[in-house]
């Protein structure tokens, strides 16, 4: 049964940081690109260069991390919760 607990909270720790990743990857595009708005010089605004990979990334990471997080409670599920 302890064993069930631990790669249950795996999962689930993978799925919350998951979740965390998107939403900061969110937040920190709109910060950026609501920065350059103020800004006079609207060239990196409308052309996106130099391009920025911090938000994307923190976006990808997320669903990689809810991937994983879905598959250990998956597996889980399949084989350890019967």
């Amino acid at each position: 049964m302890g064993e069930n607990v631990i790669i249950l909270g795996l999962g689930l720790l993978f799925m919350i940081i998951g979740v965390i990743l998107l939403f900061s990857g969110h937040g920190e595009e709109r910060w950026y690109y609501d920065r350059l708005a103020r800004k006079r010089d609207l060239r990196e605004f409308v052309t996106h260069d130099p391009e920025r990979p911090e938000p994307g990334s923190l976006r990808t990471g997320g669903w990689i991390a809810l991937a994983v997080g879905l598959v250990i409670i998956g597996v889980w599920v399949f084989f350890g919760a019967g």
